[in-house]
C-alpha cells in the first residue's frame, strides 16, 4: 500500500501584493551597509539601538504618510524620505546617527505641521 503525504500549501500572498503593492521597508539599508554584518547578534547595543530608532522614525513617515489623501503628494513625501534614508545609509558614527535621527524627526514634525496646516494631511 502506497502512502500519500499531504502536500505543503504555499505561502498565501501578502495583501499588499494582492492590491498590486509592494512593501515599503528600510530592512535593506541595513543589510547592505559594509560594517553591519548580516547576523543581528553581530551589531553591538548602541548600534542596535540606533537601528531600532532609525526604523521606527520611518515606520511613523510611512504611516502618517498614508492618510495623505492626494496619491502624488503621498508619494512625492515618501521618496523624500526614503532619499534622505538612503543618502545616509552608511553612516556609522552613533553621534552622527543620533544627530540624523534627531533632525529627521524634526524635519518630519514641521513637515507634517505644514501638511496639515494646508489641509493636505488629515490626522
Amino acid at each position: 500500500m502506497l502512502r500519500r503525504y499531504a502536500t505543503i500549501a504555499s505561502k498565501p500572498p501578502s495583501r499588499l501584493r494582492e492590491r498590486g503593492k509592494s512593501p515599503v521597508g528600510l530592512d535593506h539599508v541595513w543589510l547592505s551597509c559594509p560594517s553591519i554584518t548580516l547576523r543581528e547578534s553581530s551589531l553591538t547595543v548602541p548600534q542596535f539601538i540606533q537601528r531600532q530608532r532609525a526604523l521606527a522614525l520611518w515606520r511613523e513617515i510611512v504611516r502618517s504618510t498614508a492618510n495623505i489623501t492626494e496619491e502624488s503628494a503621498r508619494k512625492d513625501m515618501r521618496q523624500f524620505a526614503r532619499a534622505e534614508f538612503e543618502q545616509h545609509r552608511f553612516v556609522n558614527d552613533l553621534g552622527h546617527i543620533r544627530y540624523l535621527i534627531s533632525y529627521g524627526k524634526t524635519q518630519f514634525q514641521t513637515m507634517k505641521v505644514t501638511l496639515i496646516n494646508s489641509g493636505i494631511l488629515h490626522e
